[in-house]
């Protein structure tokens, strides 16, 4: 019936719901997600590991081209790191904001209020830094390809950032360009290359986010 098969099937374990059951858990889960903001203003208040531990299970679930999962997160907590990472983010910012950015893109960023300056990434309790593995590594050292690895790596963090705001806590997408030097400050093999920061914890008592508005359902869909 599928073809060639190189794997065992089993039977999906998934029962539909009936349609006002279904219709109330998405309306619910859209009006928790709709609250949800980034910032950039942490507590310094400890998170467990058990939290980011579920968080990051949460987003192992996500499809992946051929169920490669080539994705790698890397929790850290340990202040001395958090440091180091922070200095070399900060470089690496300054010289985009001085010099490498197009003026079109600091006037995009402008109403966000961002600059070279990331106290998150100390703040926060923990910094979750996403890899993506280009390619596999076999183990007798050779090269396996691996597909659509930005794209499933993408939904992963995506599906990451929705565990996060269910647990009540706050995060914020981090992506300091280039990021080459994360890969040797966390020690991470030739195949991986770093996706993105994410600072997670919970919301300064005096957190603050830009007023801005969500596009509407009719602006970003089309029915046909």
């Amino acid at each position: 019936m599928f073809g060639l098969m190189a794997h065992p099937f089993v039977p999906l374990n998934h029962a539909p719901l009936p349609l006002d059951e279904s219709l109330a858990r998405g309306r619910a889960f859209h009006a928790q997600m709709h609250r949800r903001r980034t910032t950039r203003h942490f507590a310094t208040t400890p998170v467990p590991r058990e939290v980011i531990e579920c968080a990051i299970a949460t987003a192992g679930t996500a499809p992946s081209g051929a169920h490669q999962q080539p994705w790698t997160f890397v929790a850290v907590s340990d202040p001395a790191l958090k440091q180091r990472i922070r200095e070399a983010a900060e470089r690496e910012e300054r010289e985009f904001y001085e010099g490498r950015a197009p003026e079109e893109w600091l006037r995009a960023l402008a109403p966000l209020g961002t600059d070279a300056h990331k106290p998150h990434l100390t703040d926060a309790p923990w910094l979750v830094v996403v890899f993506r593995q280009a390619y596999g590594l076999e183990p007798d050292g050779g090269k396996s390809t691996y597909y659509y690895t930005t794209e499933s790596v993408g939904i992963a963090v995506g599906l990451f950032i929705a565990a996060v705001h269910q647990m009540g806590l706050v995060t914020l997408t981090h992506t300091p360009s280039p990021m080459t030097f994360l890969q040797e400050l966390l020690e991470r093999p030739a195949n991986e290359r770093a996706y993105l920061i994410l600072p997670v914890g919970y919301p300064a008592a005096d957190a603050r986010v830009p007023d801005i508005r969500r596009k509407t359902l009719e602006e970003i869909a089309v029915f046909r």
